[in-house]
């Protein structure tokens, strides 16, 4: 005569009991009243013929038959558990990788953006992501890219965008600047130095505007990329304007140094741009959403 088994669900409920020690607490586990768990588990006894548990104070200890039969459950238990994990790995590996191309500024430049992308990647391995790199909105190969990290002012027609963080500008330089006879202590020491600029000047000239000061926001050399404009303050060669996070990691590591306290706000910012036909792809509405989340 064939062995006939209790309902499986009924094994999954004396599983919880058996390892909760507690009917009130496997009822919040399984998301059933605790009345359900009762029935069940008067089920499962009377259908074996066996008690598998006993009354200790508040408690549901395990009887001896009761303990053999939990090691087998969680067993099997664990094995059709494994058995989903193992099927659900090998759907996602079977999921086709989708492509994601982002254009970037210099990556001297957006320093903080480059390493933002591998923690990206790690959350969202079915992604495969392209990076290349243009300076200005109008030098990006939009035939190539689905979206880009731009630094400029927009509006941009066409496209679709969202800013990343408004930024405010501060004086950043190398340490060696607040050190002998023309150290940096306020406004009036830069004129010892030069200003660097990646634009006509005009953000230095609303910096010193801010500041109240006389001292001419121009200078004899203007950069095209704003990672050359970093390096140049990193070697003591002048005084850059940058933003806390466009920076943060030369601030942190040393290599660049805040001599003054003023921030004004920024004549361009970082916004995530795709064309108005990309706008409703999955995959480019959860990158600009993520990397807003990761930088404001």
């Amino acid at each position: 005569m064939p062995l006939v088994l209790p309902p499986l669900h009924s094994f999954r409920v004396f599983e919880s009991v058996a390892r909760l020690g507690n009917i009130a607490a496997a009822a919040v586990e399984l998301h059933v009243t605790t009345g359900a768990i009762s029935q069940q588990l008067r089920s499962l006894q009377n259908g074996l013929g066996i008690e598998l548990f006993e009354k200790r104070g508040r408690q549901l200890a395990l009887t001896d038959n009761g303990r053999l039969l939990q090691r087998r459950v969680a067993r099997a238990m664990g094995e059709i558990a494994e058995g989903v994990r193992e099927l659900s790995s090998a759907q996602q590996g079977e999921r086709q990788k989708i492509e994601l191309t982002l254009s970037i500024p210099s990556v001297h430049g957006v320093t903080w953006l480059a390493t933002k992308l591998f923690a990206f990647m790690e959350e969202n391995q079915h992604i495969k992501l392209n990076v290349i790199s243009s300076s200005h909105f109008n030098k990006i190969d939009w035939r190539r890219a689905d979206l880009a990290v731009i630094y400029g002012v927009p509006p941009w027609p066409g496209f679709f965008w969202r800013l990343l963080h408004g930024i405010r500008m501060t004086p950043v330089c190398s340490p060696q600047l607040l050190r002998g006879p023309k150290a940096i202590r306020n406004v009036a020491d830069l004129a010892h130095y030069r200003l660097l600029h990646e634009d006509d000047g005009a953000q230095w000239r609303r910096w010193l505007s801010e500041a109240r000061s006389v001292l001419p926001g121009d200078s004899d050399i203007y950069f095209d990329d704003f990672g050359m404009v970093l390096q140049a303050a990193r070697d003591g060669y002048g005084v850059a304007l940058s933003d806390e996070v466009v920076s943060a990691r030369d601030l942190d590591e040393g290599r660049l140094v805040q001599p003054l306290a003023l921030a004004v706000p920024a004549l361009q910012n970082y916004y995530c741009v795709c064309s108005e036909g990309n706008r409703d792809r999955e995959e480019v509405n959860s990158f600009i959403e993520w990397l807003i989340t990761k930088t404001s």
